[in-house]
C-alpha cells in the first residue's frame, strides 16, 4: 500500500511517517503487520478519549440510525447539534452563550474572524507572532510563521503581529483593531503559557478600544489543560472562542462560541453573514456530544493534572532541557532539531508514538489521550528515557 499511498494521495511532507494502519483501541494503534503502538500523540489532540471510545462509537451508530445529513446548518432542528451546544454553554462561563458548529478548528478561525470584524465594523485584526490557527487563507493570515506564510502571498490584508508575553506590544491594539486573536497556550510555538496576566491584560486593553478578544482553544480545550477549556487557568473570559479537535472525539468538528450580541451579526445585513452545508453534521454532533458528556461527567479533567505531574516526575534527564505545557498538552525542549527528530524516530521504532511541533524544531510533542492510563504514561516515558540515554551515548 505504501507505494499507492505516494502515488495517489498528496502528501504533506517529503517523509511521512507511512505506518500502515489495521486498527486502533484505547491508547494504542496497531499496524497491518500486528505491531502495536502506545499513542502518546492522540491525533494531534483530537482523539481525547482514546481510539474506539465505546461511548462515542455507539454514539455514532446510534445517530447513523436515526438520519444524517438532512439540511446546512442552522435551518432545521436536530437535537445532536442542539445538545452539544446546551453542553458546550452550561460549562462555560456568562456571557459565552451561543455556538457557531462548523467542520474543524481553522473553519471556526475563519468564522471568528468574520465575526469580529461584522460586529465592531473594523478591519485590522492583530495576532502574534509564530501563531497558529490553521491553514486555510484567513486562518493562515492571522499564523506568525513568514517561513509557512510567505509562499502563498498575498494572503488577507490588515493583519498586524504581537509578540505573545509582551506586555508593551499590548498599545498596539487600538481603536482601529477589530479582534485580538491568541491561542490561550500558543502551540506550534512550543506550548509557551501566558505569564504575568498577560492575557487578563489582553482583555483589558481590548475592553479600553472595543476590540473584541479572540481565544484559540482548539488544542489547549475539552479538558487537556486540567480545566474544560484552557483560558479558566488564567482568570479571563474572552469575547469568542474557537474550539475543534479534542470536541469531536476523533471525529472532524470545530465551533466558534460568542455572546448573542456579537453571534446574532452575523445572521442579518447581509443574511446568511456565514453558512455552512456540513457543520453541525448530525453523526459528528453526537459523537462531540458523547465526547463532552464523558469528559464532564468523569474525573478526567481532574486527572489531567495528576497525570502532568507524573510526566515530570518521570521525565528527568540531562538532555531534556525543560517540559513546556499544562496538563496533558506537553513538550518536551532538548537540545536541537536533529535530536528531538532522533527522539520521535526512535521511540516510534521502539513502539511509542511522539511528533514534532510546527515551529519549536527542538520540541517533542506530548498529547495523549485523556484516558491513558499511569502504567501507559509509565511505560511511555520509560521508552523516552531509554531512547534518550542510547542517543546522548552515541555522542
Amino acid at each position: 500500500m505504501k507505494s499507492d499511498f505516494l502515488k495517489y494521495q498528496a502528501q504533506t511532507t517529503p517523509h511521512p511517517l507511512a505506518i500502515e494502519i489495521s486498527q486502533a483501541n484505547g491508547s494504542y494503534i496497531y499496524d497491518s503487520n500486528g505491531k502495536q503502538y502506545l499513542d502518546f500523540v492522540a491525533g494531534v489532540s483530537a482523539n481525547s478519549l482514546g481510539h474506539n471510545h465505546p461511548k462515542v462509537s455507539q454514539a455514532i451508530k446510534r445517530q447513523l440510525d436515526k438520519y444524517s445529513h438532512v439540511m446546512v446548518y442552522g435551518e432545521f432542528i436536530q437535537s445532536p447539534q442542539l445538545n452539544l451546544a446546551k453542553i458546550l454553554i452550561a460549562n462555560l462561563p456568562s456571557p459565552l452563550e451561543t455556538v457557531y458548529l462548523t467542520n474543524s478548528g481553522t473553519e471556526a478561525t475563519e468564522g471568528a474572524l468574520k465575526l469580529a470584524k461584522r460586529f465592531t465594523g473594523r478591519s485590522e485584526i492583530i495576532s502574534c507572532k509564530n501563531a497558529y490557527h490553521g491553514n486555510t487563507q484567513g486562518a493562515m493570515s492571522v499564523c506568525g510563521s513568514e517561513n509557512q506564510n510567505r509562499a502563498f502571498r498575498p494572503l488577507i490584508p490588515g493583519i498586524k503581529f504581537i509578540e505573545f508575553n509582551n506586555e508593551i506590544d499590548i498599545n498596539q491594539i487600538t481603536t482601529k483593531t477589530a479582534g485580538v486573536i491568541l491561542e490561550t497556550i500558543q502551540g506550534g510555538a512550543g506550548f509557551i503559557e501566558p505569564k504575568n496576566d498577560y492575557l487578563q491584560k489582553i482583555q483589558k486593553k481590548c475592553n479600553e478600544v472595543g476590540a473584541l478578544m479572540i481565544l484559540d482553544e482548539i488544542q489547549s480545550g475539552i479538558g487537556r489543560t486540567g480545566k474544560f477549556f484552557g483560558f479558566e487557568n488564567y482568570n479571563c473570559i474572552p469575547d469568542i472562542i474557537i474550539t475543534g479537535k479534542g470536541l469531536g472525539g476523533g471525529m472532524p468538528i470545530g465551533a466558534f462560541i460568542s455572546t448573542y450580541e456579537i453571534m446574532n451579526s452575523l445572521k442579518d445585513h447581509p443574511k446568511l453573514g456565514h453558512i455552512t452545508t456540513f457543520g453541525g453534521h448530525p453523526v459528528i454532533a453526537a459523537a462531540g456530544l458523547a465526547t463532552v458528556e464523558e469528559i464532564i461527567q468523569s474525573n478526567l479533567i481532574e486527572q489531567t493534572l495528576e497525570k502532568e505531574k507524573l510526566f515530570r516526575k518521570l521525565l528527568v534527564n540531562n538532555e531534556i532541557l525543560e517540559i513546556r505545557g499544562k496538563g496533558l498538552m506537553l513538550s518536551l525542549i532538548v537540545k536541537d532539531a536533529d535530536f528531538a527528530s532522533n527522539i520521535i524516530l526512535r521511540c516510534l521504532e521502539k513502539g511509542l508514538i511522539l511528533f514534532w511541533l510546527l515551529y519549536e524544531k527542538k520540541a517533542v510533542r506530548i498529547t495523549p489521550p485523556l484516558t491513558i492510563s499511569n502504567e501507559e504514561i509509565i511505560k511511555g516515558c520509560e521508552i523516552i528515557i531509554e531512547v534518550i540515554n542510547e542517543l546522548s551515548n552515541k555522542k
